[in-house]
């Protein structure tokens, strides 16, 4: 790969970011400058591109839990919202082609229900980045996101299977057996350790899972999400999928360039690709959300869940080289769904960089659309009367809260958005709830009367600064103390108004010190004395 390609990619996604856009808005601007710079992706760029997809499967299975399919507004608004949107659009293409729009004219309604499928899909690695840059992969709505997109994949899967006649080989039968390798698999991944070996093991089972379905006449892509899937739940699955966040990062920059590269259009192709996402793109989001809410889903997170999969999916490259190779559509259509795809990622990444705003903005309409009975587990949670809340119980929450319940015992209570880190907590006796801190609902909901301090242990800067912004929105006028990795970060929740911030890497070394200390006075051993003793010696 030209350093050149880098550079340009790094430059456009640099710009972006500082314009408060998703870097992937640069790497897809990138890959159309490249393309004008007459610069072809060739071998490496597609192995790039294809690596990143295998590892972001793979890391979604990591994370995915088998069960949270089988609920009904996971799979049922599914298959409602994907037949209702290639009932829409047939209808459009067929419009299309009666008023002479080009290109629409010459298909035939098998051709257009074809194109109509390709665009029902919503990209799995665009609602997938989005998530983990505002660190929502575990909230409510980014579970019911990567449900939706797994049974989408699943769907992709058959699809693919019947429409080649490349059915899976009698061999395929015997992936029944890989939940057996879970014991073995489990202890090699516990003697990796915590270095290089752990990300080569990722490596080979991200890879290697894709490579074994292949053989077999599956999809690639399952193979890997299979794979983590298999190794989801494990003592070290999280380390693991932290650990290959950045490679997988990398590798999709080459999937965001892949597409702006690989496309020449025409006047024609950029007007009928505005169409399709000007005209068709906001009413099959609409469509998610009528489909969520109906599902008896809160409003907030049907909105938030319907603008994660408001982009049209990579899937529809993949069925429309399908379709042109076997002759049911011509080359031309390859690019428009190109440009479509492309063009529904950049409006999708503007529209997801204000999602919070948005909703804030609109809730009291989205809210008429609620329905007045919820499903259990998006009932109304109960702090108990709670003084002390700590907000996002990761490492650093779970250490503030076990801290924090020493001195003030059932006072201090934590909420965290992951069901199923709620119940591992559970199990542990901790007093932890499920709740979204930037849920305006959850806070509208609670009885915040008691509180006096909030603790905010959240991944992401502007988590953080939504979480507070919605506390003062409630009327909340207690404390509010937040963690932080970056100094810019600690200035700018300072400057939003909150309390107290802590900088994990500036203190760390304060925090090791002081109980360094304490831990000896408890022994009877205190330095200060030892060093009296030291000097009366000598």
């Amino acid at each position: 790969m030209d350093p050149l390609w880098l550079l340009i990619a790094f430059v456009l996604g640099l710009l972006a970011k500082q314009a408060y856009l998703p870097p992937m808005v640069g790497f897809l601007l990138a890959g159309f400058a490249l393309h004008a710079l007459g610069v072809q992706g060739g071998e490496v760029l597609q192995e790039m591109a294809d690596l990143g997809v295998l590892l972001l499967l793979f890391t979604i299975g990591l994370k995915l839990r088998l069960r949270s399919l089988l609920v009904p507004e996971i799979w049922g608004s599914t298959c409602i919202h994907m037949s209702l949107t290639m009932l829409f659009v047939s209808g459009f293409i067929v419009l299309g082609g009666m008023a002479g729009m080009a290109w629409f004219g010459e298909l035939d309604w098998q051709s257009a229900a074809l194109v109509a499928f390709a665009l029902s899909f919503s990209s799995t690695v665009f609602a997938v980045q989005v998530l983990e840059e505002r660190g929502e992969m575990k909230t409510r709505h980014g579970q019911v996101s990567i449900g939706i997109l797994v049974i989408q994949d699943i769907i992709a899967v058959v699809f693919l299977a019947v429409a080649t006649g490349k059915m899976p080989g009698v061999w395929a039968f015997g992936l029944l057996l890989l939940p057996l390798l879970r014991p073995l698999l489990n202890k090699i991944m516990e003697r990796s350790g915590h270095g290089e070996l752990l990300v080569l093991f990722g490596l080979a089972m991200a890879m290697g899972g894709g490579e074994l379905f292949t053989l077999t006449g599956m999809k690639d892509g399952l193979g890997a999400l299979v794979f983590g899937a298999l190794l989801g739940g494990l003592p070290k699955s999280n380390e693991l999928a932290r650990s290959l966040l950045r490679f997988k990062d990398l590798f999709l920059v080459g999937f965001f360039l892949q597409i702006g590269i690989g496309t020449l259009p025409g006047p024609d192709d950029i007007l009928i690709a505005a169409l399709l996402v000007l005209l068709i793109l906001p009413i099959k989001t609409a469509l998610w959300f009528f489909i969520l809410t109906g599902f008896r889903l809160r409003a907030r997170t049907s909105f938030l869940s319907a603008m994660e999969l408001s982009s049209y999916s990579e899937f529809g490259l993949i069925v429309a080289a399908m379709a042109i190779s076997t002759g049911w559509l011509d080359q031309e259509w390859l690019i428009i769904i190109a440009l479509a795809l492309t063009f529904s990622f950049m409006v999708a990444a503007i529209a997801n960089a204000y999602v919070h705003g948005f909703y804030a903005m609109l809730e009291s309409r989205l809210y008429r659309f609620q329905s007045k009975t919820r499903l259990p587990v998006d009932v109304p949670p109960d702090l108990g009367g709670a003084e002390i809340l700590v907000a996002g119980m990761g490492r650093v929450g779970t250490g503030a809260y076990a801290n924090m319940r020493e001195i003030f015992g059932d006072k201090v209570i934590g909420i965290d958005a992951n069901p199923n880190a709620i119940r591992w907590y559970r199990g542990k006796k901790y007093n932890v709830i499920l709740g979204d801190a930037e849920d305006l609902d959850f806070w509208q909901n609670v009885d915040i009367d008691n509180l006096r301090l909030v603790m905010l242990a959240m991944p992401a800067l502007r988590d953080m600064q939504q979480a507070f912004k919605l506390l003062r929105h409630v009327g909340y006028e207690g404390l509010v103390a937040a963690v932080t990795r970056f100094e810019d970060d600690r200035l700018a929740l300072e400057k939003a108004g909150v309390d107290a911030v802590f900088n994990i890497y500036e203190e760390a070394g304060a925090g090791f010190a002081e109980h360094v200390r304490q831990q000896l006075s408890e022994s009877g051993r205190c330095l200060l004395d030892e060093q009296k003793q030291v000097g009366n010696d000598a």
